[in-house]
């Protein structure tokens, strides 16, 4: 989590932490107790990047590209989808049979979803807007992640004003939640 430059180059390192973490669990066999351990870690990475996206990016995507709001829509559509398989994994400790499904079902959204933004909307985005908008939204997206949820809440509002306001609360909550459990670290 913050990795510095523009919004796009901080979205894309995200992308690679949690491909990273689906590598790890690829790797290990079915049933392994850290599948669960890199799972909980892919999660809380990629609810923050979802948060952050919803606040700063999508917004951005509707008022700066022609084709914004539908682009926007279907990356918040992607979005809910992977956060309900997130929130039923949350349930599934490794060695249940509907944690493998659930997490390859997982990999394949979060996959799809990264190859959409990285060659679709991202260059879209880096065409239509000057260089100092993409890296004052690095920046809020930094700061959003900082503050953000770490576990799925599709209930959760997830556009303007809405989710700006609620995240920080929840996101308290979480990582409070995540420090009394060790949820998310190696231990």
């Amino acid at each position: 989590m913050g990795h510095g430059g523009d919004v796009i180059d901080e979205l894309v390192t995200d992308h690679r932490e949690v491909e990273e973490f689906f590598g790890r669990i690829e790797a290990l066999p079915s049933g392994a107790k850290d599948r669960k351990l890199y799972a909980d870690q892919a999660t809380i990475e990629l609810v923050r990047h979802s948060v952050a996206e919803e606040a700063y990016l999508y917004p951005a995507v509707r008022e700066h590209l022609a084709n914004g709001d539908a682009l926007a829509d279907k990356e918040t559509d992607d979005h809910s989808r992977a956060e309900q398989i997130m929130k039923d994994l949350e349930a599934c400790d490794a060695a249940d049979p509907e944690f493998d499904r659930l997490i390859a079902m997982l990999m394949t959204e979060i996959r799809s979803h990264i190859a959409d933004e990285e060659q679709n909307l991202f260059p879209q985005l880096r065409a239509a807007c000057p260089q100092n908008m993409l890296d004052d939204l690095g920046d809020k997206v930094r700061q959003a992640k900082k503050l953000a949820p770490t576990r799925p809440h599709p209930s959760a509002p997830d556009k303007p004003p809405a989710n700006k306001l609620l995240a920080p609360g929840v996101g308290l909550i979480d990582r409070l939640r995540d420090a009394l459990t060790g949820r998310g670290k190696k231990g």
